[in-house]
């Protein structure tokens, strides 16, 4: 794998730092942390170039999104990032233990299905504790939160019919059944939010 394996993705550029600014707030100082659908590679190379106390896990089911990623980290010389898990969200996810769970932009250009599978998913991997972070365009009380966000969300259903922006009170409400509590939501550039929870075991 070479320069040649790098993709980019000119979102990830306009949206790592207001990104990065709310991991900062709400990551814990150590730890592991699991992206998921991890794409071009691009967020997780900058997340662990600025926070490198922290050791970090991508993932992605694309070999060639893999491929571009594993060439990032190597271009960037990085050591606290570990080669590109193959996780499919809906699938089984790997046996390990994270304090926290990333993704950006992934919901809504997935099924419905991915949303649960996401929430559980992350529980399953979580520590007492752990953080999930999910960024992207969401509905709130189920209309659109601007004009741009509903022609975004008819292109994206013309691509694919199973495609389409999601609800934030679905998202809440899917968390929830898996223990995930939520901490905050926080607006964001281009009518994006980062939906933070935290994960608690059931009580005995």
């Amino acid at each position: 794998m070479d320069q040649t394996d790098i993709r980019h993705a000119p979102a990830a550029d306009r949206n790592r730092e207001p990104i990065l600014a709310v991991l900062r707030e709400h990551l814990p100082g150590r730890g592991r942390v699991l992206e998921v659908a991890s794409g071009t590679g691009q967020h997780v190379v900058a997340f662990a170039a600025a926070l490198p106390a922290l050791s970090w896990q991508p993932s992605d089911p694309d070999p060639a999104q893999r491929a571009s990623i594993t060439a990032r980290i190597r271009a960037a010389g990085l050591s606290n990032v570990a080669p590109p898990l193959d996780l499919d969200v809906g699938g089984p996810w790997p046996t390990l233990e994270a304090d926290a769970v990333i993704t950006a932009n992934l919901l809504h250009v997935s099924p419905p299905e991915t949303l649960p599978a996401l929430c559980a998913g992350a529980a399953g991997v979580l520590a007492p504790g752990g953080i999930l972070h999910v960024y992207g365009p969401f509905n709130r009380d189920g209309s659109f939160t601007s004009e741009g966000n509903a022609r975004f969300d008819a292109a994206l259903r013309t691509e694919n019919p199973a495609w389409g922006i999601r609800d934030l009170e679905a998202l809440v409400a899917a968390a929830a059944a898996e223990g995930l509590g939520l901490r905050t939501v926080v607006d964001m550039p281009a009518n994006n939010l980062s939906v933070v929870f935290e994960w608690q075991p059931p009580a005995p």
